[in-house]
């Protein structure tokens, strides 16, 4: 069956121009999302596309009236949004589920906690169940459950309140690749139905093709701080063919938005780069040695899509690699394409010592926690800091997770060009080569 694109109606929901920060440990503040204007209309499905710093989740959240913009308003059916947005339902990318309710109970939880009556709980509890696949499972736990079993749960507990909108952050990144495509399509089906109870759709996501497969427009959000940085309206029918040619122009075409570099705005001061405003990207050495050697066996310059087609990935898993390559000087991007830097070619023709010393002056100079670290172990007496100095500076900036990984990047990448090392027993970062044994 074939359903064409939902006609545009009334906005649904406004976003104007809102920003949001969040305050330091010195009271200084970190800017997440800046002068961001959004509208969602009846029968649209919007996608938030952005790299990781770019404040998608942190904007999802806003829109379900969970975070509170520090400047800028949320209006949602035209009127200001105070609170919870009472329109809206979502659905996580952990699941969320309440380990000790069944498939039903959690299922129920938002009808219970509205005041509805047992019986009509759990007459829609069930038909939402039999419409996500699940008809038989719900006297089951969540542990009972695979990963996909329970992000269906996730989805039949946002569906059944009947929101206007249904909000979405990365619903299929912790799937593997067979159960994401198929519940990426169960969700196609399900919005083409004339039944489906949900108005619009919003989701977030760091895959360029669901965005594609699944959007009527895409926003591409630019990172450190957050800002919209393009609109591209996906219009084609539905089902989507991935071999199509216009989409896989569309593909492209955002490829070449999300991986081409910001155009500088003169009449804003550019930050300089520090820990906080620039993360470290999620790639190790021997990645970016791979991807560098890669792309300089295929002529110095290949076009990112063909390069992750030859390798069997999507350009999603390559474009940490590209950000940490990039950062360092090895590589450059030009929209889609990627080419060879002389530093990188340099790099890549070196001997083991010799890329290991060039690597070290690289990240020196270009990765800022790798040079705070430096810069801090160098000022110290001793050249010793215990690794709680350094998280308790990153927390200003990053979740609890998000610290630990930056850490970690950094010890590696420090470690590897002979900076510093990690001693794990004493949790301390030193600029003396230790006695081998610690490991993180």
């Amino acid at each position: 069956m074939t359903v064409l694109a939902p006609t545009r109606h009334a906005p649904l929901l406004e976003v104007d121009r809102i920003s949001r920060s969040f305050p330091g440990a010195d009271g200084s503040a970190l800017t997440v999302l800046d002068d961001i204007t959004v509208t969602i209309r009846d029968g649209e499905i919007v996608a938030l596309l952005g790299k990781s710093g770019s404040g998608k989740s942190t904007l999802l959240r806003t829109i379900a009236g969970l975070i509170a913009p520090t400047s800028g308003e949320v209006r949602y059916r035209g009127a200001p949004l105070t609170g919870a947005n009472p329109g809206a339902s979502m659905v996580f990318q952990s699941f969320a589920l309440l380990p000790w309710l069944t498939v039903q109970g959690n299922v129920e939880l938002g009808l219970r906690a509205a005041g509805l009556p047992a019986e009509e709980c759990r007459e829609r509890a069930l038909a939402a169940i039999d419409a996500i696949g699940l008809d038989g499972f719900e006297t089951a736990y969540p542990r009972e459950l695979s990963g996909g079993m329970r992000q269906r749960v996730g989805f039949a507990r946002a569906f059944v309140t009947q929101p206007d909108l249904l909000l979405m952050d990365e619903p299929f990144s912790a799937l593997d690749v067979l159960t994401s495509e198929n519940l990426r399509g169960e969700l196609t089906d399900l919005w083409g139905s004339p039944d489906f109870p949900t108005s619009s759709i919003c989701i977030v996501t760091h895959n360029i093709e669901e965005a594609v497969l699944l959007a009527d427009r895409v926003l591409v959000l630019g990172a450190n701080p957050g800002r919209i940085k393009d609109e591209v309206t996906i219009g084609l029918s539905r089902p989507r063919d991935r071999h199509d040619p216009a989409f896989e122009a569309l593909v492209d075409r955002l490829y070449a938005i999300l991986t081409g570099r910001e155009p500088r705005q003169e009449s804003l001061p550019v930050p300089s780069a520090g820990p906080l405003n620039t993360p470290l990207p999620a790639a190790g050495v021997d990645g970016m040695a791979g991807l560098v050697e890669l792309v300089h066996g295929a002529g110095d310059s290949v076009e990112l899509p063909d390069l992750a087609e030859s390798l069997l990935f999507e350009v999603d898993d390559l474009l940490p690699l590209v950000d940490a390559a990039g950062m360092l000087g090895l590589l450059a991007t030009d929209g889609a394409a990627v080419r060879v830097t002389e530093t990188g070619a340099s790099w890549q023709r070196a001997g083991i010592l010799d890329r290991k010393a060039a690597f070290a002056t690289l990240a020196e100079n270009r990765a800022p926690l790798v040079r705070t670290i430096v810069t801090a172990l160098r000022a110290t007496p001793g050249g010793v800091i215990r690794e709680g100095f350094f998280r308790d500076l990153l927390r200003r900036g990053y979740s609890a997770a998000d610290t630990e990984e930056q850490l970690d990047i950094a010890i590696d990448w420090g470690r590897y060009g002979e900076l510093f090392h990690y001693d794990a027993v004493r949790g301390s970062l030193g600029l003396d080569d230790p006695d081998p044994g610690g490991h993180r």
